[in-house]
């Protein structure tokens, strides 16, 4: 099933002379399950492509459909309340409260949507799987970075979004830690069949998602499959030599 479509997108900041083109013409879609890795140099347009997808910015044209809803057409308040139900966030920096527990992080962003039931045995589920449960009561100062990120997936599932979207989620951990934090994201991807997809800069993470996007200049070029299963589909943006990408659709 598609979760998610990118419909002929381009974004573009600045005006006359000063125009920067971040993304042209961008089209793929996402199957649900799938884990994706965007790669790309520093500004090549994936943060901005992520940002999107988030809806915590807008496109100039085209369309971003999730669970068949088109955000960039959305009002505002919709779009916080269809991005709090939908998309769960993992950022480089953890993006933690530090006034708040390991339990009631992961609870947060639950409890921001009124009249929503916390699923106290799934919050449960998820720290025990995350090997959590026994932190739950410790501060984020009182954790590793590794521990912080398994926090900050943990809450991005709280809510069983359609996406989860992490940007750079290894960049500040060593390398054991990140080979953990990988190993819990693909894990979290089969067990829960979450569709995941990870802006990095880091080619051996790349090599060992689903499926990897590349994207330069702002358009998206061919791509390969990961280890897990092979080659899959490439993507790639129309008006280029190659072919375009795809899978992908989500709630409000």
């Amino acid at each position: 099933m598609e979760i998610l479509q990118v419909k002929q997108i381009h974004k573009i900041y600045g005006e006359k002379e000063n125009k920067v083109y971040a993304l042209r013409d961008v089209s793929f879609s996402v199957e649900q399950g799938e884990f994706i890795a965007i790669v790309g140099t520093s500004g090549s347009g994936k943060s901005t492509l992520l940002n999107l997808i988030g809806g915590l910015d807008v496109p100039n044209r085209g369309q971003i459909i999730i669970r068949g809803h088109n955000i960039a057409s959305l009002k505002r308040k919709e779009l916080t309340i269809f991005r709090r139900r939908n998309i769960g966030f993992v950022f480089q920096n953890y993006s933690l409260m530090p006034v708040l527990n390991v339990y009631d992080n992961v609870a947060l962003p639950v409890t921001f949507d009124r009249g929503k039931h916390v699923d106290h045995g799934y919050i449960r589920e998820l720290l025990k799987e995350l090997g959590l449960w026994e932190k739950r009561k410790r501060y984020p100062n009182e954790l590793s970075g590794g521990q912080q990120q398994r926090v900050a997936l943990a809450r991005a599932l709280a809510n069983k979004p359609a996406l989860i979207l992490a940007d750079e989620p290894t960049g500040n951990l060593d390398s054991s830690t990140t080979v953990e934090v990988m190993g819990l994201l693909k894990e979290s991807s089969r067990k829960y069949h979450q569709t995941i997809l990870m802006v990095t800069h880091n080619e051996a993470l790349a090599q060992a998602c689903d499926r990897i996007i590349r994207i330069e200049d702002g358009k998206l070029y061919r791509s390969g499959g990961g280890s897990a299963t092979g080659t899959k589909k490439t993507a790639e943006a129309p008006g280029t030599a190659d072919a375009p990408a795809g899978k992908g659709g989500d709630r409000l």
